[in-house]
């Protein structure tokens, strides 16, 4: 059953990927192109346009909590499939309703899916770098990368549809994007589908048995919770930030489609630092890269600052998400993974509640949303200083 995963890593990694681009990529950042449209036409408030954001990470959050149980029950493939496939289902919804408690619905609902998705991803890729030890690192990061490739095809396929709408004189074009987005997830669900059935459903056999305890973890997971409320501030509102600040269209296109390229880059970049460090030393090192990254469109408009910004941001935000999961690798045997990656994700995802809904409150007084990420980047710096006390356990 595990040939191909044996024989082709690198490609069993790719494929597995899709589940990344579809959980994050397509269901949760392609929502910053979505934003201003969205806002122009519903009238919404900075806040509310925020809280949609807190919505679906709140959907994210109970996912995670939910994830565990399902993948012990049903196995990390199916769930990784049949997330994928509600979180396409609830996107294409998106595209047929314009109240706001229906919008809200749709995305607390994709966000529980696409935590199914994103956390059974996680531990299939955790299983795959355990059967390579060599490249772990490079293969986990393959998988958090798809996010970078979700993005990327996010930042064509929304501006492509928003003027396809408007040449048909569509009266609310944004659900134009919501439906090209839910279809792109279902032939993403395809792609991984085959590929990610040839890594072991079941923990590699380790002569070590062990459990995830909170406690030997709780600066990692302090500052993971810090990551989650800082860097999702950067992904919802820098698109919002960047049209106030008069870029045009396609340059505001080529900025998100060059922050997806970074990302996905981002798994060759970091991966030999992934496997040299066992402690919370690489999250510490990414978070503050992050901080750097945020200020810097909330201190100028020059493009080449706004645009080496986004790269920046591309190239190390994924890799945060990769750290936390090599950080369970190093220090914990495979039988208590699922558990580890869960308790990552579930912190994380309570750090995103907080996190889009702050920062539209921010924005929606003096200073705007510069001041919003002003506010991100202070708590990703907070989350540097805190991965720095994170201790290998084991070595």
């Amino acid at each position: 059953m595990n040939n191909l995963a044996m024989r082709r890593p690198f490609l069993t990694a790719l494929a597995l990927s899709l589940g990344a681009a579809v959980s994050l990529g397509l269901s949760r950042f392609s929502y910053a192109l979505l934003l201003p449209p969205m806002r122009g036409d519903l009238e919404w408030t900075y806040l509310l346009a925020g809280a949609m954001n807190t919505g679906n990470a709140l959907g994210y959050f109970i996912g995670a909590l939910m994830a565990p149980a399902l993948m012990r029950r049903f196995g990390a493939h199916r769930i990784l499939v049949a997330g994928a496939l509600l979180a396409a289902l609830f996107m294409l919804v998106s595209g047929f309703v314009t109240d706001t408690s229906m919008l809200m619905s749709q995305r607390i609902l994709s966000g529980v899916a696409s935590a199914f998705t994103f956390i059974s991803g996680g531990v299939l890729a955790a299983r795959l770098g355990g059967m390579h030890p060599r490249h772990a690192g490079f293969l986990i990061g393959l998988y958090y990368g798809g996010a970078g490739f979700g993005i990327v095809l996010s930042a064509l396929l929304v501006p492509a549809t928003l003027a396809a709408a408007g040449s048909f004189g569509a009266a609310h074009g944004w659900q134009w994007a919501w439906l090209a987005l839910g279809g792109a997830c279902l032939l993403a669900t395809l792609g991984m589908t085959a590929p990610a059935q040839h890594i072991p459903d079941a923990p590699l056999q380790s002569a070590v048995h062990g459990h995830f305890r909170i406690r030997s973890f709780g600066y990692g997971l302090a500052a993971y919770f810090m990551f989650g409320a800082g860097y999702i501030g950067y992904m919802t509102f820098v698109v919002a930030l960047l049209k106030e600040q008069g870029m045009s269209a396609s340059m505001i296109t080529l900025f998100y489609t060059m922050l997806g390229a970074a990302a996905m880059a981002s798994s060759r970049i970091w991966a030999g630092m992934l496997d040299y460090f066992k402690g919370g030393q690489s999250l510490a090192i990414l978070n503050g890269l992050l901080a750097l990254a945020t200020l810097l469109p909330a201190l100028t408009a020059m493009p080449l600052v706004v645009f080496a910004s986004g790269i920046l941001f591309g190239g190390v935000f994924l890799s945060v998400v990769a750290s936390t999961t090599t950080l369970v690798r190093h220090n914990l045997p495979p039988s208590a993974w699922s558990a580890g990656i869960s308790a990552f994700t579930t912190i994380f995802a309570f750090g995103q509640i907080a996190g889009p809904s702050a920062v539209g409150w921010i924005a929606d007084g003096a200073g705007g949303l510069q001041r919003g990420l002003v506010f991100s980047a202070l708590t990703l710096f907070i989350g540097a200083l805190l991965a720095l006390r994170q201790r290998a356990l084991q070595t």
